[in-house]
């Protein structure tokens, strides 16, 4: 079936492993260039750019990311540009800013436990370890909207977006409760 295909697709999704995060302050530049070259995997189009200097610095100015540190990031500055990166498929500038706070109340702070990478860390390990549930929670909300509209001929791009409507507003309820 075609939805079992794309399904498998996206659950191929690349991450920025704990592991691979510089522990050294890098520039701009280079820091453009690793998670450009981490995350290439995650663009829509291969067009697409995954940072821009004109993005960091508007993070900056919007109280996203803390400003950098005589012009070099931090192993914490990149751990918020990885959550913002993937947050900002689904939420608000506004609504990252208010998820990122609590972090970044603690940016200098390092004597922090858990530390930015210890809490990264582990929510790569938890993600990771729910594929599985992920995948049958997509697959459920596919089939929920296959049921909804089983009366009509749907095709499955529009089952896809039904069922991406279903999980929106499931992790629109979600985001709503912890704020």
């Amino acid at each position: 079936m075609e939805f079992e295909k794309q399904l498998e697709e996206w659950m191929k999704l690349d991450y920025v492993l704990p592991e691979d995060l510089p522990n050294i302050e890098l520039y701009m530049d280079q820091v453009t260039t690793f998670l450009e070259e981490q995350l290439k995997n995650t663009k829509r189009f291969e067009e697409d750019k995954i940072f821009t200097k004109t993005m960091i610095n508007n993070y900056t100015k919007n109280h996203l990311l803390p400003p950098s540190n005589k012009k070099k990031y931090s192993r914490n500055h990149m751990i918020l540009l990885i959550y913002i990166y993937y947050l900002k498929n689904f939420l608000s500038i506004s609504d990252i800013k208010n998820l990122l706070d609590p972090l970044n109340e603690h940016f200098e702070d390092s004597d922090m436990k858990p530390s930015f990478y210890q809490i990264y860390d582990e929510i790569f390990h938890l993600e990771h370890n729910h594929n599985s549930s992920i995948k049958k929670s997509i697959t459920e909300a596919f089939n929920k909207a296959a049921n909804t509209f089983s009366d009509l001929e749907v095709c499955n791009s529009v089952l896809c977006f039904c069922s991406n409507c279903f999980l929106t507003c499931d992790c629109l309820h979600v985001f709503n409760c912890s704020l």
